[in-house]
């Protein structure tokens, strides 16, 4: 499925699936009718192919024909943002639209939103405003039961004294002192208790007994929604005037007094009362409540396509402050960038809109030729759009530059899966990507935060690395750092199943193997050797280079496909064929050794110079070609692999060196060349017309000159001044410098592929060796209990450290190997974005933030 799916990407089969290039955009201008401007931006909103250009960049945002509306929906925002928040408060959640988004609404329909709005929101203002208010009374009557009840305590002990009566045996106000004992009660924050006393303390001089305790039940005020812990209090004093002190203390500190008789009965009547009128009080909070509730919930409904309509409606109006209006405001003038593909659909919109509005003169629509550059746009589909993200993270691709996005869908996955190669942890990261693929509708609806986003963005390459580290780990034959004997060993015949088992000094010479190549992958005998490290650390650096260099090579040779498709047929000899010979005559002709090597020096030859030990070090003789060195042949071995093999090493080496300045002053050379052959061309052509002019002997005004001559007026956006020549052979002195280094480094950069794959296994066999081994190597019941254990701190570390940590060290590798070693042979990535306006892609990407 997945190969059908890359052939036809590869081969653009299918117009929407094709991403080898980016699409070809066409500059339009239109000419829209005020009254029809609104719905004709609405309908390309829909299409969601069409990208408008600001016509007023030096104008500011007050200064636009449209403001006041775009102002207008942002107050009907405001009001929409306040319902919501009213909705959040009474544990009311508002669904989100994934689909079926309302349309904008018609200009005639927008009164009648900001009407309903207004409307809504007064109501819901009063409804709040009332329901704050009758909490406030509620919670004072709270307040007062708790003063009466809680301060029971402290007037029993004077009571017996006639306290609260006078010596007539008349009732009194306890706060209104005339030389008696008089006192305050009331209510204060926990927090600001021990301030407040000492205030009092402060004030009187120490005059002043207060009393206190906490209220065991925090209070929920009624603005805020908060718990807040208070306390009782009640000073005893004596005169008015300090009277007077305490009470301003009292309101400096933000505490509320209530009325306390000091008489035990009366304190009784007023509970009564009080409990009498909070049951009053609570029934009409309920009755306030339940209505509130019907008016948020028959808003709760209409929220979501209030909003849609909203944004919608504000991006409208944005797009239309992008238009010049002409001097008679009799007609908006716009520039867009559309796919060409997709012209005719857009005028057909443009028509039909016009049509439906009754407009007397239809929108016109031009196609302008233009020297701007576009944006870039690719269709991706689900499965091309993960990569295309990774590479869009380097640089937004250049218009119609190759993009590497097509290749990384096999090769990104690939060379992760050299780094991670195990059968065991490949089929878990698989799991999880299967897991995501096949839920992926159900699962594209889970808000889960930005770290899942990314992940089930990337649902596709999580789900390809998984199979190629399965791949890779068949190759290694390395599951979970035990090996698989699919094929049988090759050494069955020197070596029986005790031998293996109970050599603990194992050491495999490939010269005993009689039974020659191994069918596919490691032998399974190479996991009991101790020279395992050994092997696996040459056969795995090797691969390293040579997938390396293939890479690099194909990188290079894209640059072929930028070259052509501009036309600078040039840049291929003046800047390809120097590349692409300087890395295959140096590394190139290394990795050629390395395969040479593999089939010239075999175990069973026969010739002592063709025996393995005669083998020379590829690295070393890469080396020695670069210094010049000659070996000389020692103890019946050659000094080289074949005979010619010094004269070749010279040869290429010194083409090598020549490619050099063949990249460094190719290009300015040919440039310029290019620059005198015009201008002797221009000159030639003016003296031309001044010979025609002298010949006729008459004074002439030259009003016209032939085709040749004319040149088309450019815009100053559009004027393509020269770069200096000096400028030039900078540019191309540090292009040179920084291909050549890169070369060498970009080639040693590579051997991360072999550093994480052995240290990726190493850490593979350590977690066996010392977790998992260890539990099964108990007997009797302590052994069953300890498997059970221990293999849940196996299975915990293979995924925190095997996983993630070393998939995600794995993938960061593999990026930087593409971003870097790979894409900048030939990609640029300075283009921008193709951003239309598109109302569904508009709401979807901001219901997922």
């Amino acid at each position: 499925m997945w190969c059908s799916k890359l052939k036809d990407l590869a081969c653009g089969s299918g117009p929407q699936n094709n991403i080898f290039r980016s699409e070809k955009m066409s500059l339009a201008q239109m000419f829209l009718q005020p009254e029809a401007a609104y719905e004709t931006i609405s309908q390309l909103g829909e299409m969601g192919c069409v990208q408008f250009r600001d016509m007023n960049e030096g104008v500011t945002a007050l200064q636009r024909k449209f403001v006041n509306e775009v102002r207008r929906c942002d107050e009907l925002e405001r009001k929409i943002r306040y319902a919501t928040s009213e909705l959040n408060k009474d544990g009311y959640k508002v669904v989100d639209l994934v689909e079926d988004f309302p349309p904008a609404p018609k200009p005639k329909d927008i009164i009648e939103l900001e009407l309903l709005l207004e409307k809504t929101e007064t109501e819901i203002i009063e409804l709040a405003a009332n329901n704050v208010r009758l909490k406030t009374n509620y919670l004072e009557l709270t307040e007062m039961i708790q003063v009466l009840e809680k301060s029971e305590q402290f007037f029993s002990s004077q009571e017996s004294h006639n306290f609260d009566t006078n010596k007539r045996g008349t009732h009194r106000d306890p706060e209104q002192c005339d030389g008696s004992l008089g006192f305050i009660a009331g209510v204060i924050r926990r927090d600001r208790q021990y301030a407040f006393e000492r205030m009092l303390w402060r004030i009187s001089r120490g005059n002043v007994l207060v009393r206190s305790c906490d209220l065991e039940t925090p209070l929920k005020d009624p603005r805020t929604g908060e718990l807040i812990y208070k306390s009782i209090f009640v000073v005893f004093f004596q005169g008015d005037q300090l009277q007077g002190r305490i009470r301003k203390v009292c309101t400096g500190f933000h505490a509320s007094m209530y009325p306390c008789p000091s008489s035990h009965e009366e304190r009784m009547d007023m509970i009564k009362s009080v409990h009498t009128r909070l049951e009053d009080l609570q029934i009409i909070i309920n009755q306030t409540g339940d209505h509130r509730s019907c008016v948020l919930k028959a808003i709760m409904k209409q929220i979501p396509n209030w909003t849609a309509m909203v944004k919608k409606m504000k991006a409208i109006y944005h797009t239309l402050n992008m238009f010049n209006v002409d001097l008679g405001s009799k007609c908006l003038i716009g520039e867009c960038w559309v796919p060409t593909r997709e012209l005719e659909e857009v005028e057909t919109v443009l028509a039909e809109a016009s049509i439906a509005l009754g407009s007397t003169i239809p929108t016109i629509f031009n196609i302008l030729e233009t020297k701007k550059e576009p944006p870039t746009y690719f269709r991706t589909n689900k499965f091309t759009y993960g990569f295309q993200v990774l590479i869009d993270a380097y640089g937004i691709a250049s218009y119609r530059e190759v993009n590497p996005g097509l290749y990384t869908c096999i090769s990104f996955p690939f060379l992760f899966a050299v780094m991670f190669g195990d059968m065991g942890h490949g089929f878990l990261v698989f799991l999880l990507g299967l897991w995501m693929v096949l839920g992926e509708k159900k699962l594209s609806k889970t808000r889960a935060g930005e770290i899942w986003k990314i992940l089930f963005g990337g649902r596709y390459i999580i789900m390809l690395m998984g199979m190629f580290a399965m791949y890779t780990g068949f190759i290694y034959n390395d599951c979970f750092s035990k090996s698989f004997n699919v094929f049988g060993s090759h050494w069955a015949l020197q070596y029986n199943r005790t031998t293996v088992l109970t050599n603990p000094s194992l050491q495999l010479n490939p010269s005993t193997d009689q039974r020659g190549t191994y069918p596919m992958g490691i032998d399974p005998i190479w996991q009991s050797a101790t020279n395992k490290i050994i092997f696996l650390n040459t056969y795995k650096m090797k691969l390293s280079i040579i997938f390396g260099v293939l890479h690099m090579i194909f990188g290079v040779c894209l640059s072929v496909e930028n070259f052509v498709y501009t036309k600078k047929y040039a840049y291929i000899f003046l800047q390809f064929v120097p590349q692409v010979l300087f890395l295959l005559l140096l590394f190139g002709y290394m990795v050629f050794m390395m395969f040479y090597k593999w089939i010239q020096y075999t175990a069973h030859a026969t010739n002592v110079a063709d025996s393995p030990s005669c083998a020379p070090s590829v690295l070393i003789m890469f080396i020695d070609m670069i210094l010049l060195k000659t070996e000389t042949a020692s103890g019946g071995c050659a000094a080289g692999m074949f005979p010619i093999q010094r004269q070749l090493e010279t040869i290429l080496l010194v083409v090598a060196v020549i490619c050099i300045p063949w990249i460094l002053l190719g290009m300015p050379l040919w440039i310029t060349c290019q620059r005198k052959y015009k201008k002797g061309k221009v000159e030639q052509n003016f003296d031309t017309i001044m010979e025609t002019i002298e010949i006729t002997g008459k004074e002439v005004i030259i009003t016209e000159l032939g085709d040749s001559h004319k040149k088309a007026p450019l815009s100053e956006e559009e004027e393509e001044e020269e770069e200096p020549m000096s400028e030039i052979w900078i540019h191309q002195a540090i292009h040179t410098v920084e291909y050549i280094l890169s070369t060498i480094s970009h080639t040693a950069s590579y051997l991360r592929l072999w550093a994480l794959s052995l240290a990726h296994a190493e850490l593979s066999e350590v977690l066996w060796t010392m977790v998992l081994s260890e539990a099964l190597q108990m007997s009797g019941y302590i052994g069953v209990i300890a498997v059970f254990l221990i293999f849940a701190v196996w299975v915990f570390f293979t995924i925190a450290i095997m996983v993630m940590m070393e998939g995600l060290s794995a993938f960061l590798h593999t990026l930087r190997l593409h971003w870097v070693e790979f894409m900048s042979k030939f990609y640029t990535g300075t283009g921008y974005e193709f951003q239309p306006l598109d109302f569904n892609a508009m709401l979807t990407a901001e219901e997922e933030d």
